[in-house]
């Protein structure tokens, strides 16, 4: 609950600090006198870029389960089933987190973990990762996934998706609005933004929205350098870990939903977008660790 009154906290933060930049460049008093209401556009991109981060971070467990295919273990129906339950609950104690939901779904190999607050979690391995890994490199997976929860980085996430959308949102109108007046300058019938004020919001939108989502798989991939640390610290050596990590350098990892792709062991597409460093930098740094 903490990180979530943060994550609240820091997106209004981000907000008033873009009215006290705008005042002081005196951009306020620009957008102002041109019809632009600079208090309203600070709020809808308060609403619109923190909004749909924050949404999808509440239902981010139910639709991860949903889209996955994810059959949770409410009572174990076999001895696989009570070891990976029996894993989870040894590393939740030992990160001091609450128990998650355990769950499994089928496809290749890969696995995730998921939900809005530590103690409420949910973590889910795939039938192709227990069929193609040893029980130790399976373990480290989920120690992997509980180091998630552990750091808080759904929350975390989240707050810099939201932070990225605001920004996109603020920026792109202002920029746009900006451009329309200047076009329109000596059209004194006009009333409102034109049309210039659109075809510059959209692609605005596109371009500030990829240079958003690097910076997001940016910090993405640092967070998974941590989880292997912290898959490492859960189990007490790393051997495991970087054992895991090379099997699944020689396999194809399953393909994720959106919405759980950067919370699994593996995935992501192009080293600028991707939201998971390559292998070999992941086992070369965590044996330097």
């Amino acid at each position: 609950m903490k990180r979530i009154l943060l994550l609240v906290l820091t997106n209004v933060l981000i907000v008033v600090v873009l009215g006290i930049v705008a005042s002081l460049l005196g951009v306020n008093r620009y957008l102002t006198s041109n019809g632009l209401n600079l208090g309203l556009l600070l709020g809808y991109a308060l609403l619109i870029g923190f909004g749909g981060a924050f949404i999808s971070l509440l239902i981010s467990k139910p639709m991860a389960k949903w889209s996955s295919g994810v059959q949770v273990i409410e009572q174990p129906q076999n001895a696989d089933e009570a070891w990976i339950v029996e894993t989870v609950r040894k590393f939740s104690e030992k990160a001091g987190i609450g128990m998650p939901e355990v769950g499994i779904f089928e496809g290749e190999p890969n696995a995730f973990a998921t939900g809005a607050f530590k103690d409420s979690a949910l973590v889910a391995v795939s039938t192709g990762l227990l069929a193609g890994m040893t029980r130790e490199e399976v373990e480290a997976v989920i120690g992997h996934e509980v180091a998630h929860i552990a750091n808080g980085d759904m929350v975390t996430m989240t707050l810099i998706q939201g932070v990225m959308n605001t920004f996109v949102v603020f920026l792109s109108r202002v920029i746009a609005y900006a451009v329309d007046s200047f076009l329109r300058k000596n059209d004194e019938q006009s009333s409102g933004p034109g049309m210039a004020y659109l075809i510059t919001t959209i692609l605005l939108d596109i371009v500030l929205g990829f240079a958003a989502a690097m910076v997001v798989a940016w910090f993405s991939r640092q967070r998974e350098f941590r989880a292997d640390a912290g898959a490492a610290q859960l189990m007490g050596r790393k051997q495991p870990m970087v054992n895991a990590l090379a099997r699944l350098g020689g396999m194809t990892p399953g393909e994720l939903p959106k919405s759980v792709a950067a919370f699994g062991i593996a995935g992501g597409i192009g080293q600028l977008f991707s939201t998971h460093p390559p292998i070999e930098e992941r086992i070369a740094a965590l044996q330097k660790a």
